[in-house]
């Protein structure tokens, strides 16, 4: 993804710093312990509705 994208990106729920995985195509809000996929054509899914707890030793 491009890094000025990248960059603008943040929690819907907290407005914090999202961590991008793109191996696991997913992002990290930390602070609310969520994850946020990206759909198969590359969409980040960046609605509280869309996310999932973070599992406890799923942080990296």
């Amino acid at each position: 993804m491009d890094k000025e994208f990248l960059a603008i990106l943040v929690c819907p729920i907290c407005k914090g710093k999202l961590d991008y995985q793109p191996t696991q195509q997913r992002f990290i809000c930390v602070s609310e312990r969520l994850v946020f996929p990206i759909n198969v054509d590359g969409v980040p899914l960046l609605l509280a509705e869309e996310a999932t707890p973070l599992a406890e030793n799923d942080a990296n």
